[in-house]
Order: structure tokens, then C-alpha cells, then sequence
């Protein structure tokens, strides 16, 4: 039999939107002790898991749970759970999340309408409050954070107005959620789907979830029993969700003091994301936001001093992505290349339209650090210098020092 070497991966500076770097303690309760699912002391955990949930979408939503799976799982297990064949849904399209939020919401049988603004844009409230008007969807979808774009979606108006015309909002804050001000009850947002592998620094494997008491009438609605677990009484629910796996309804007899079984929990999973749930609160949320608020500022102070553009403008722009234009005549991917091979720091290109037209620098999470932020202007710089590009040399680490010794704004 072929005998393989032990695992060890390269060590890396990831500054890509996702994922991230982990922080060193998570790894360390990623390799705790498997517990039972039902043990007393792991639904203790469970517990502690939604009660810090609630700390992080600052909420008071009973229901605040990671779904098992990536942050993709956690977009789907809420629209299959609360969208029915014919329901109008609309979908503020932005970027290339928006697209998936509508191919979801397709997928469940929606009649979807789709508001669609140029990529590195963002909307004015009021184009999709008329958007509303006119459609008159129960369901607006929409993303926070793109990451495809490095925009942010003002959202407290279209919350607002949402619940005055009993919409319901689904929010995307995979990119967002634990490193930007995200305010779930005050915003009115009705559910809002993050992930671990991106602010929090949890690896990729788990998609936090909040939702209301007005998305719960509409999953409770839908409520039945599985096969294998029901009793005498127990009806088919001509209205049940389509998907097992992320049907909500059941989920929340699991996550409740009932502990229906539904599904084996992921313990280390949990355990990491737990962890990383009491560093944030550790730090504490308005010292997390500044930290990436100040590292993103200092990524664009480094970028602008470079003489390199920007993509998109400075009021949408999302703090913890950087989007940079890739000089004319520069193979992106080369730069990207070197960056990995001769400094071990990995930055991202773009899809879609903006395929290999930018490249895209996150400084989220664990990875958002002054140390990484000064490794990656330098490496990037010398990058491009050798590939002849006519940088001034020394200026970007220069502007990103004078971000953090206070004596420069920049708008991020």
C-alpha cells in the first residue's frame, strides 16, 4: 500500500476575503475531546454557543444557532425553510452574492425580481424601498458585505421600511458579521446568516444563524415531524420544507430543550466556534470594529501611496476587503504568484465580471493584524516594482504607519 508523508501545510499569510487565518486558541479547542450530543455537559455548551450568538448579532432572537455546514448552507437552510413555491421574492443584486441569494430563492420556486446596480456600486435605499412598492415581495434577500465587489449595503432604512410594509429581510452577512457594526433588532432585520471562516477565524464549517419571531410563524407553519421520529398523531405537513437537512423547523427542536434529535452535531466544530465566540467577546465588539475598521484604512492609505486605484468608491466601501485595480499590463496572476511563493502571503482575484481586472485584499478576522497589514503593502510593493511597475518605493508601509500613529485619515 502507498504510504503517504504526515500532514504538514505550508505556512501562509492569508489576507484573502475568506478564509482566514485561525486564531491559535480555536485550533487548540478544535482538538479537544469528542463529547456526546446529548452529554449534559455539550448542551452546555450548545447554550453558551447561542447565548454568545445573541452577544454577536446583538439581538434578543430566542433563535441563535451555527447551521453544520459552510456559510452557504447557513444562505439556504433559511430561504428553503421560510420561501414556498410561488412566494415573490426580491434580490438587490450588487455583486456576485446577490446572484446566489436569487439562484437559491429560484431553486425553492420563488417568482424572484431582481434589482441589479453596476458591480463597485451599492444602492440608495430608495431604489429598492420603490422596488417594494412596486413588486410587492414577502421576502427581500439582500447582502451586507460583498466580497466580489469589497462594497457595504447601508441597510437600516430598507430594515425599517421592511417591517412598516410586513416584509420579511433576509440578510447576508457571511463577509461582515464580527468585524463591521451589524445590529440586528435595531436595523429590524428578520434573519441574518454569518460564517465562521471570515471575521470570526473559525475555520470554514459552520454558518451562524438568527432569525425573529416573524420568521418563526412562517417555519412553524411549515413543521413536520420526521418519519422516523414521530408519534402517534403525527401528520405530513402538506406545506413541510423541502429540504431535510435544512429544515429550520427541526433544527429548532434540537437546538431547544427538547433536543429532538435531528442530526450528529459537529462537536470540534462547535468547540472552535465557541471558542471563537468568547474571544470576540473577550475583545469586545467596538474594539473588534476599530481594529478592522484601522487595519482596512491602513491597506487603503498603503494602496493610494502606491499611486494604484482603487475600485469602487470610498462611502460604500467595505472595511475589511480591499479592491485594487491591477495596473495596465500586469498579469494579476503572476503578482499573486510571487506573492505566495517568495513572501507566503496569499491575496485574491475577482469573478465574474471583475475577473482579473482586480485583485482583492482582506484583512479580516485573526488575520487582521498591523503585522500582516505592513507584510503585505511591502511584499506587494517590491511585487510590482519587479515586475516594472513604477511604484514609489518605501511609501506604502510610510502612509500605513501614519494611519496608526493617528496623523492621517482615510476614509474606509
Amino acid at each position: 500500500m502507498k504510504q503517504y508523508k504526515e500532514l504538514s501545510p505550508p505556512p501562509r499569510t492569508i489576507m484573502t476575503p475568506g478564509p482566514v487565518e485561525v486564531d491559535p486558541r480555536v485550533l487548540r479547542a478544535l482538538s479537544y475531546p469528542i463529547l456526546g450530543q446529548f452529554d449534559p455537559a455539550f448542551t452546555e455548551l450548545m447554550n453558551e454557543t447561542m447565548e454568545m450568538l445573541r452577544g454577536l448579532f446583538v439581538t434578543d432572537n430566542q433563535w441563535c444557532y451555527p447551521i453544520d455546514g459552510t456559510s452557504r448552507s447557513g444562505l439556504e437552510a433559511v430561504l428553503v425553510s421560510i420561501i414556498e413555491p410561488g412566494d415573490r421574492v426580491l434580490v438587490p443584486i450588487y455583486g456576485r452574492f446577490g446572484h446566489l441569494l436569487t439562484e437559491i430563492a429560484e431553486r425553492c420556486g420563488a417568482e424572484v425580481m431582481t434589482l441589479e446596480t453596476q458591480w463597485g456600486t451599492v444602492f440608495d435605499p430608495e431604489q429598492v424601498k420603490d422596488a417594494i412598492r412596486q413588486f410587492r415581495p414577502a421576502i427581500v434577500a439582500m447582502v451586507h458585505g460583498e466580497t466580489s465587489t469589497g462594497c457595504m449595503q447601508p441597510l437600516r432604512e430598507i430594515g425599517h421600511f421592511c417591517r412598516e410594509q410586513d416584509v420579511l429581510l433576509v440578510v447576508d452577512a457571511v463577509a461582515t458579521i464580527g468585524g463591521v457594526p451589524l445590529y440586528t433588532d435595531d436595523w429590524k432585520l428578520d434573519a441574518v446568516i454569518g460564517g465562521t471562516q471570515k471575521c470570526l477565524s473559525v475555520p470554514s464549517g459552520m454558518a451562524p444563524i438568527t432569525y425573529n419571531e416573524r420568521i418563526e410563524r412562517k417555519i412553524l407553519a411549515r413543521k413536520s415531524i420526521e418519519r422516523g421520529l414521530r408519534t402517534p398523531g403525527d401528520e405530513v405537513n402538506s406545506r413541510r420544507i423541502s429540504s431535510n437537512y435544512f429544515d429550520l423547523a427541526q433544527l429548532q427542536d434540537y437546538w431547544s430543550p427538547a433536543r429532538l434529535n435531528h442530526h450528529t452535531e459537529a462537536t470540534s466544530m462547535l468547540y472552535g466556534l465557541r471558542e471563537g465566540l468568547r474571544i470576540l467577546h473577550q475583545e469586545g465588539l467596538d474594539a473588534r470594529f476599530e481594529r478592522h475598521r484601522q487595519n482596512g484604512a491602513a491597506i487603503v492609505a498603503g494602496v493610494k501611496a502606491m499611486g494604484l486605484e482603487l475600485f469602487g468608491g470610498d462611502e460604500q466601501r467595505l472595511p475589511v476587503v480591499t479592491c485594487i485595480e491591477i495596473p495596465q499590463g500586469v498579469d494579476g496572476e503572476r503578482v499573486r504568484s510571487m506573492l505566495l511563493d517568495d513572501f507566503g502571503i496569499e491575496i485574491a482575484s475577482s469573478f465574474g465580471p471583475l475577473k482579473g481586472r482586480i485583485w482583492r485584499i482582506g484583512s479580516m478576522g485573526y488575520s487582521s493584524s498591523r503585522k500582516n497589514v505592513l507584510h503585505v503593502l511591502g511584499a506587494l510593493e517590491a511585487t510590482l516594482i519587479h515586475h516594472g511597475v513604477n511604484v514609489p518605493a518605501g511609501q506604502a508601509v510610510q502612509a500605513a504607519l501614519q494611519i496608526y500613529a493617528g496623523k492621517e485619515e482615510v476614509i474606509c
